[in-house]
């Protein structure tokens, strides 16, 4: 137990040091806020009015959850980004030559990023609510949504964090991030149905871990969008919930080998 509190005590410590980075950058949090929010007009006002949806139903509503869920994933960049500045300029050298919990390092930078996917859920979805979009099935079920949401960016975290420290470069992890992040968004129900794509595309698009928690949100909110008879997209609720602790359960122990070998 004592162990477990110093560990805990110097994980809220590393948590605090990465959110006071975070206030001391304005000009990445403008630029994290700025792209979503850009996202949910240009989509919503300027090609919304073009877009179909099989069932019907509100485009804006449609895209909204979409873009809580992409928000998320586009947070693997700046996750990846700061590990690699730590290992790049020696800072993890430096605290693993400090009489602090091993641990801290990793879990505070995951408590920190969980942190600030909260901090941007709350600004998206006032941003929502001001477009038109809302929830329909009770606040339970919308803190059900939020929750999976947040449960996503822990997984990417983890991918962040083992990006970082096995490219200890923030430019490289910069050019990493966007290849994958990308063809996952567009591969996706994040703006437009899997059922309007091609057979093969639509397959990939409904077992995409992002269109898991998309379409698992959309139900949890009552928005529309959430058609389709895959076994994917009739079990999106489990699917939600699974990719995420499957990607927490490999890049978790991945992190923690790179960490201890790093400079060993």
């Amino acid at each position: 137990m004592r162990r477990l509190r110093w560990a805990v005590a110097d994980g809220w410590i590393m948590t605090r040091r990465n959110m006071a980075h975070l206030v001391r950058t304005p000009e990445e949090m403008a630029l994290y806020f700025t792209l979503p929010i850009m996202f949910i007009l240009v989509f919503g006002y300027v090609f919304g009015s073009g877009m179909t949806l099989p069932g019907g139903g509100d485009y804006r509503e449609f895209l909204v959850p979409g873009v809580f869920a992409m928000t998320m994933l586009y947070g693997l960049g700046a996750t990846g980004s700061a590990v690699a500045v730590d290992a790049g300029r020696g800072v993890i050298d430096r605290f693993r030559s400090m009489p602090v919990a091993r641990s801290a390092l990793l879990t505070g930078r995951g408590a920190a990023d969980l942190l600030r996917g909260l901090l941007e859920m709350t600004v998206l979805l006032v941003c929502g609510l001001l477009v038109g979009w809302e929830w329909h099935r009770g606040v339970g079920r919308a803190l059900l949504a939020v929750a999976l949401v947040l449960a996503l960016r822990v997984g990417i975290t983890w991918l962040g964090i083992y990006l970082g420290l096995l490219v200890p470069n923030p430019d490289t992890v910069g050019m990493i991030v966007f290849p994958l992040a990308f063809p996952l968004t567009a591969m996706s129900n994040v703006f437009t149905s899997p059922e309007l794509m091609p057979g093969w595309l639509g397959a990939i698009a409904d077992w995409n871990p992002l269109s898991a928690t998309v379409t698992a949100i959309r139900e949890l909110f009552g928005n529309p969008g959430v058609g389709g008879d895959s076994w994917a997209t009739e079990n999106a609720l489990l699917l939600a919930i699974a990719w995420p602790l499957l990607m927490t359960a490999v890049f978790a122990p991945l992190s923690i080998r790179s960490y201890q070998r790093l400079n060993a």
